[in-house]
């Protein structure tokens, strides 16, 4: 049986793999997906001076009571599609996507779709 640990570590693993890899830039910023059992978070950040350009969750009061859960895929999209209006609104058309070590699959797939659909390249 695997343990909660082992899969913890493992997260940990794949995401220093893709973090070895992924560098947000001025010009292409990092959008970083951060997910737990009640919510999803997603950020742009550029990594030359460590700022956060733009963030949105299911937390915030824009989303918060919509859905059933803020940890499903209908809230996941709904995060994706607003982070992608607040990097237009900052001039934010390319980004590099980082899964964060979790699975390229369900929440963090929908959230990475309704971004691509709302307008940002990656």
């Amino acid at each position: 049986m695997i343990k909660k640990e082992d899969k913890k570590i493992a997260r940990r693993v794949r995401h220093r793999r893709v973090r070895s890899k992924v560098v947000g830039l001025p010009g292409r910023p990092r959008l970083n997906v951060c997910r737990s059992g009640n919510h999803i978070y997603a950020q742009l950040i550029e990594d030359t001076s460590g700022r956060t350009l733009a963030a949105a969750s299911t937390l915030e009061e824009e989303l918060r009571g919509k859905f059933k859960s803020g940890g499903n895929i209908e809230a996941a999209r709904a995060v994706g599609a607003l982070i992608a209006a607040r990097a237009k609104e900052k001039g934010i058309n390319q980004v590099v996507f980082d899964r964060g070590g979790y699975l390229y699959h369900g929440r963090v797939a929908a959230l990475a779709a309704a971004a691509r659909e709302a307008g940002l390249e990656f």
